[in-house]
């Protein structure tokens, strides 16, 4: 959660969708907690990825169906071209079957349009912060459709996956599927943010998966988190 520290500077958001209504109601949402700033527009996926590159915002928010370049292919051309910026998804969760390739393609974040206010400002806090947010739909739906496999099967081998953590590694897991950051699972353990870095770590190691937005997907199925 946001400490209220007002000398922090603002996250740098690139906002893009085809709707012009939609790229206000979203900087309308985004503004009213004064932690994000809109630094950019983008109409379309081209425009997108070259605003990205000359404003270097801290995250690209992206709509999926955009003309010129579909929110995808943006996504992967920035996190490919603009490593600093992390890229979320915003759409309909009438795209659903997308969510495998915007994670695939270096996505740590799928959010949904319908969603509340408090679930975009927290998505996109947690993906600057080099975290992982999906929403809780998006999560259930990766769950139950995207991963292959009957349902309880999965769910017994991810738990079987997690017994192999310690109580504190599953503690940090379950704190990493709801969506913190490294300093918020410090300061919700009381622990320093080297230690939670080197258990992430630690965890992403035994689990055998590639980065936190997998790592989260694991806790999920694990019962860890509440989707």
């Amino acid at each position: 959660m946001s400490t209220g520290d007002t000398n922090r500077a603002p996250i740098r958001v690139l906002l893009a969708d085809d709707e012009a209504m939609v790229r206000a109601g979203v900087r309308a949402i985004l503004g009213s907690g004064g932690e994000t700033e809109v630094v950019a527009e983008a109409g379309d996926g081209r425009e997108a990825v070259e605003l990205c590159r000359a404003h270097r915002p801290d995250v690209a928010l992206l709509d999926i169906r955009m003309p010129r370049l579909d929110g995808l292919a943006a996504a992967e051309e920035i996190v490919r071209t603009v490593p600093g910026t992390a890229v979320a998804m915003l759409t309909t969760f009438s795209e659903g079957a997308h969510v495998t390739r915007a994670l695939g393609g270096g996505a740590t974040g799928f959010l949904l349009k319908s969603g509340d206010p408090y679930e975009l400002i927290a998505g996109v806090r947690a993906v600057a912060a080099g975290a992982a947010f999906l929403s809780p739909k998006v999560a259930r739906y990766v769950i139950d459709e995207g991963l292959g496999g009957g349902r309880l099967t999965r769910e017994a081998r991810a738990r079987a996956r997690v017994t192999a953590l310690s109580p504190r590694e599953r503690e940090v897991l379950g704190l990493v599927g709801a969506g913190l950051s490294n300093p918020e699972i410090a300061a919700r353990l009381h622990l320093v943010e080297g230690t939670v870095k080197a258990y992430v770590s630690a965890v992403l190691d035994r689990l055998g998966v590639r980065n936190r937005v997998q790592a989260a997907i694991v806790a999920y199925e694990a019962g860890l988190v509440e989707p």
